[in-house]
């Protein structure tokens, strides 16, 4: 049965340590409904992993594997090919880790993952910080963004330095379908992840979760925030299938970027100039993703 579009049955189920309003856990759980129950997930360290598995307990409905911060698409390649050595094409092989797990420690293995062409999905909670371990700037954390290794200061106001294209990076190493999603649209996100589930071979999605005590938000507003994010085009929603572009949803009025980066205690220092700085690359990036929509960016090889 099914509610919405989503199946009724929860694969993530409620009582874990989460904090209120957090995003991951919305975007966990919506992509295992779209996954199904014949599915093997591979989790790196993180708050996932810390929230859902205190011992004795457990979240998991479905077969689940804990691994380092490191290696979740190594863990991953392996769980595929004892699969495939049984025989089994039919369970499907999840990796998940935080911007932390994939951006920076983890992306060697996954680099190698997708460059040996492995059958597996790997999903990415970009909440654009080490929130586990204390909200250190990651790969994935924007410009000017205040973190614990990043703090405003005197001299340097936050994060020095745009945030890395991984998504780019994964479709340039030849993958079929790369995509970026959010947890303010479930359906486009049930939608992209059966879809790269479908396909055989490495394929990636990164979804935007807000973090509460990272962004300094209310836990009642994560979707307002992760809503402002795409009404701003601070997190634009596109697919790269077979290295093609496509923008698959656009804010129908665009909203200036203040407007989203003053609902954030992580932003409260910025001045005006800071903020015209931020609107002038958001602009650039997406009038760069209109210019190539359509078109081959990059050869499928896998």
């Amino acid at each position: 049965m099914a509610i919405l579009g989503f199946e009724e049955k929860e694969f993530f189920a409620s009582g874990h340590r989460a904090c209120a309003g957090c995003g991951e856990t919305i975007a966990l759980r919506h992509v295992l409904k779209a996954a199904g129950e014949k599915i093997i997930v591979v989790q790196a360290t993180g708050c996932m992993e810390v929230v859902s598995t205190p011992y004795p307990e457990t979240s998991w409905e479905v077969p689940w594997v804990h691994c380092a911060f490191e290696n979740a698409a190594a863990v991953a390649s392996g769980v595929r090919a004892a699969l495939n050595m049984r025989g089994d094409k039919e369970t499907k092989v999840l990796a998940m880790g935080g911007d932390g797990a994939t951006y920076d420690i983890g992306f060697g293995s996954l680099s190698g993952a997708f460059e040996r062409g492995t059958n597996f999905l790997y999903v990415c909670t970009n909440n654009e910080a080490y929130m586990n371990t204390g909200i250190q700037r990651s790969g994935a954390t924007p410009e000017y963004t205040s973190t614990t290794t990043t703090p405003d200061g005197k001299i340097i106001h936050g994060k020095q330095g745009v945030k890395k294209p991984l998504p780019f990076i994964l479709a340039a190493h030849g993958a079929k379908y790369v995509a970026t999603a959010s947890v303010t649209n479930l359906f486009d996100l049930k939608k992209k992840v059966q879809k790269a589930l479908s396909i055989n071979g490495p394929t990636y999605i990164e979804v935007l979760v807000p973090c509460v005590p990272g962004w300094k938000i209310d836990a009642s507003s994560t979707l307002d925030v992760a809503k402002k994010a795409f009404e701003t085009n601070a997190f634009p929603l596109f697919e790269i299938e077979n290295g093609v572009l496509t923008i698959t949803s656009k804010p129908e009025s665009k909203k200036p970027i203040h407007e989203y980066l003053i609902m954030q205690g992580r932003y409260k220092h910025l001045n005006p100039d800071q903020m015209e700085n931020i609107q002038k690359s958001i602009d650039e990036h997406f009038a760069y993703l209109e210019s190539i929509q359509g078109k081959k960016i990059f050869e499928t090889l896998l």
